[in-house]
């Protein structure tokens, strides 16, 4: 198995043909077995659900990316910009430390994205309420304004759809969703691939 199908397997965890119909997955071209959809899992019934589940995830990165390019920002930012919005509902409030764990990137980073933030409008940093040394971060209404002109339409479909599910069926959909969500979290800390001999 080739290194680009192995990527593609721990990602999607199904062969690039079923991502791209049209496409020969490269261990065709390599002259090696190719990769069957059934890699992972036995056909159980809970590949599908799996597929589905992977369907949303790339649907999800892809609408954030056209998102991000279409309101020029770049995808960390508008994560930022997320985070933030979502925060001013919990009591908890957001320091510089908190946004750069939350986005996995440096202090360094952090203090240049909050710049550029709040160069544009969208953020502001000001005294931590309890902490006289502490900074905390919020959005902007300019920020909230914008973010609900551009995105207020998907989230009421969004909705739409969730309400079509049986009241009786939404337990257990919430509840297999947060325990993926649990075991990707627990997960991800791999060994490096190595050469073959």
């Amino acid at each position: 198995m080739t290194i680009q199908s192995l990527a593609w397997l721990v990602t999607f965890g199904t062969s690039i043909r079923d991502v791209t119909p049209y496409a020969s997955p490269p261990d065709e071209v390599a002259g090696e077995p190719a990769v069957t959809p059934g890699y992972w899992y036995d056909d159980d019934g809970s590949r599908e659900v799996l597929e589905s589940v992977r369907r949303f995830r790339r649907a999800d990165q892809a609408m954030r990316r056209r998102i991000a390019s279409g309101m020029s920002m770049n995808e960390t930012d508008l994560h930022a910009l997320q985070i933030l919005v979502a925060a001013e509902g919990e009591p908890a409030s957001v320091s510089p430390r908190d946004l750069a764990r939350a986005l996995a990137i440096s202090t360094a980073s952090t203090t240049k994205l909050l710049d550029r933030l709040e160069a544009s409008g969208h953020l502001r940093r000001t005294p931590h309420p309890r902490d006289r040394r502490g900074i905390v971060v919020v959005a902007t209404a300019h920020a909230h304004e914008e973010i609900r002109e551009r995105l207020t339409r998907m989230h009421q479909e969004m909705a739409e759809v969730a309400a079509r599910i049986p009241p009786e069926a939404r337990e257990p959909v919430r509840r297999f969703l947060e325990e993926l969500a649990d075991l990707l979290d627990r997960h991800g800390d791999v060994a490096p691939l190595t050469p073959a001999r």
